[in-house]
């Protein structure tokens, strides 16, 4: 297939996702949690990976958990950290999570973050001993995705712009 600018594109390529991140229309944002959010951007169906914008607006443990593929984050608004490291991401801070790492995440105060997420798939919710709780993976955000666009009057087909 060749656009307009005689570049060629594959037959089996899929579309890109070209949108605006930071949303007008609040209902875009998807609940998890007590003042949690996310934003979808992309929902790979077939590399397993997600990438969104994580909201939050309350201080404290958000959950403790690890990941088995690499995570890269940027951080856009607010700050947090890793009760494991000595660190704090604050916006402008790159983070990359390697695979196997567990970690428990952390806001000091109730001052609203924001931070871009790409995460290669699942995120696995563990206890204090490091057993499996819970995960979200691309198939759970897009049913949440899914039940939230119902839900707030968006339809269940607005999460389809955004899965490949």
């Amino acid at each position: 297939m060749t656009n307009a600018n005689n570049f060629i594109t594959h037959s089996y390529a899929t579309s890109e996702i070209i949108t605006l991140a930071a949303p007008e229309d609040e209902r875009i944002w998807v609940p998890q949690a007590d003042n949690v959010w996310f934003r979808p951007l992309m929902l790979d169906t077939r590399g397993g990976g997600f990438t969104d914008l994580l909201r939050v607006r309350r201080a404290g443990i958000l959950s403790k958990h690890r990941h088995p593929a690499p995570v890269h984050g940027y951080v856009i608004k607010g700050k947090w950290r890793y009760l494991e490291h000595d660190w704090v991401a604050e916006p402008g801070t790159y983070v990359y999570e390697p695979p196997g790492e567990t970690h428990t995440l952390v806001l000091e105060d109730k001052n609203e973050m924001i931070t871009f997420f790409n995460n290669g798939g699942p995120v696995i919710y563990v206890d204090e001993e490091g057993n499996q709780v819970g995960y979200d993976d691309v198939f759970t955000k897009i049913d949440l995705c899914k039940s939230w666009y119902e839900e707030c009057g968006l339809g269940t087909d607005y999460i389809d712009q955004f899965i490949r």
